[in-house]
Formats: structure tokens, sequence, C-alpha cells
């Protein structure tokens, strides 16, 4: 995921091992390539462009190449700066993201690898896990719980999750599951704590 979301981020701090899809084929409209922040006007879309192949649902998610003849990543940098350089620790992890929006990427399965090993830094969270070698349409395993959907974003659940201050919430109000960024910016050192207290996979055995 692009950054991901927070009911995503929930899903990794509360798990005891985790292992992701690696080898799926690429969808369009999902968390792969996009991002929702908090901005002055609500909820942001940002979008990665990818180079398409005319084979869509036939390309392997980690052989998808970014679009670089967009100037994606200087919209998506200021984007930031604009919706979060008011909030309480923009600046205290700025230095943190700025070089992902300085040279250009190729795959988008590896740059969403190093957006995420970012985030792991930020929330200080030591966190080990591994990637699927093939794919498998179901799995059996009682010991496992299948949150692929996780990734999509058209038809998102809504999640019941507490509400923290964000920077544009006296204009539009709580807008819950949000990218993880809107949560580290505004809690900062908090974060972690606030994913760890969720409650909306607890019911899962």
């Amino acid at each position: 995921m692009y950054f991901g979301s927070i009911a995503q981020y929930i899903a990794i701090v509360q798990a005891q091992a985790i292992v992701f899809e690696n080898e799926d084929h690429y969808q369009k409209q999902t968390y792969r390539n996009r991002s929702y922040i908090y901005g002055a006007n609500g909820k942001l879309l940002l979008s990665i462009p990818i180079k398409h192949t005319g084979k869509d649902g036939k390309q392997h998610y980690k052989d998808v190449r970014i679009e670089n003849d967009f100037e994606w990543q200087t919209l998506h940098w200021k984007s930031l700066q604009t919706a979060y350089r008011t909030s309480p620790f923009f600046e205290y992890y700025e230095d943190e993201f700025v070089h992902l929006f300085e040279q250009k990427r190729k795959f988008l399965l590896d740059f969403n690898y190093e957006c995420m090993q970012v985030i792991f830094d930020c929330l200080m969270l030591e966190f080990s896990y591994t990637k699927t070698e093939m794919y498998r349409k179901t799995y059996d395993n009682n010991d496992s719980i299948d949150l692929r959907h996780l990734i999509q974003a058209k038809h998102a659940k809504t999640y019941n999750l507490q509400p923290y201050t964000q920077v544009f919430i006296e204009k539009h109000g709580f807008i819950p599951n949000l990218s993880i960024v809107d949560l580290l910016f505004n809690e900062g050192t908090n974060a972690l704590l606030y994913l760890e207290n969720q409650t909306i996979f607890k019911s899962y055995p």
C-alpha cells in the first residue's frame, strides 16, 4: 500500500506475524497506488500514476512500473506540506519523508515497501514480515486471517475508529481511516499506542 490506511496499520501492529501478498495481479482503485490525506477542503486523494500495459487484470503487482512522465512526486510532497505543516509533528518527521519524493522510482511495489519502512521507523516499530512466494486465492489455515481485502479502496469498509485531533477538524469534522501519515503527523509518538488500542480487529480469532 502507498503509505497505507490506519486500519491496515492497526492490523499490522496487532498481528503476531504478517505475510504480505507479493504474487497477486494488479487491480485498479486500491490502496496500492493511492492514499487519502486531510486537506483544507476535506478528504484529498494522492494517486501514483502507473504505466499501462493494456493487459488489465493480467499484470503482476510486482511488475507494475511507475509513470514518471508526470511530476507526481512534487505534487504529492507539496500536498503533504500544505495539509500538515501546521500539525504538531510534521517538522519532527519531515526529514524522514522528503527523500521519498526526491528521486524517481521504477516499480510501485518496491516504492511501497520503502514507504512502509519509513512508517515503521517513525513509529519505532520493530517488526519482521515475510512475503508470499505463490498466489493462493483462499487460505484455510485456522491460524491465519486473510485481510487482503484491506487493500481495496473503492468499496472500503467503514471502521469505528477512536477520534483524534486533525488539522482541519473544526472545518470538516473527524475523518476516520485516512493514510497513516495523518495519524503520525497529528499524534506523533502517541501514534503507536493509538494503533495498539483500537478494537476493530479484536473479534477475529
